[in-house]
């Protein structure tokens, strides 16, 4: 059973973003930004409460802004999904969660070492340049589910 119910046009949507938001990292970075990504969906609270689909996670615009720097920015974003990539966004789907982003919302590339916490979110670890933060205890229960 998938974590989440998603069409083929999901998984492409996902893959480009993955690769645009962590190709440099390898795969397994581009898993961990998948996950956050599938968090996001499951999570229903906070920043991402009524977003019902990969799409909607995706194109979701906060303060004005996309939350997503690469749908910004336009970058590799809107190449074409290949298929590493695909294959690496049905697994974040579908099963694979992983520290330190298992149960992250959140995440970034910041100029210096990871901040204790970011916009009042607890640092959960970092993957090479990526520092992924969880939602603060008993805020987010959709975020620890399955």
């Amino acid at each position: 059973m998938a974590r989440v119910k998603y069409t083929n046009s999901d998984v492409d949507l996902m893959a480009r973003m993955m690769r645009a938001e962590a190709e440099g990292e390898g795969r397994l970075g581009m898993l961990m930004v998948g996950n956050v990504i599938v968090n996001r969906l499951k999570a229903n609270c906070l920043d991402f409460e009524g977003l019902r689909s990969i799409p909607h996670v995706i194109y979701q615009v906060q303060g004005g802004n996309y939350s997503f720097e690469a749908v910004q920015k336009g970058n590799v974003f809107y190449n074409r999904a290949r298929s590493v990539e695909k294959r690496l966004a049905k697994q974040t789907l579908n099963y694979w969660r992983e520290h330190p982003s298992k149960y992250a919302l959140w995440y970034f590339n910041p100029y210096g070492a990871c901040p204790a916490a970011w916009y009042g979110q607890p640092f959960a670890g970092q993957y090479k340049q990526h520092c992924y933060y969880e939602p603060q205890a008993n805020t987010c229960e959709g975020a620890y589910l399955w």
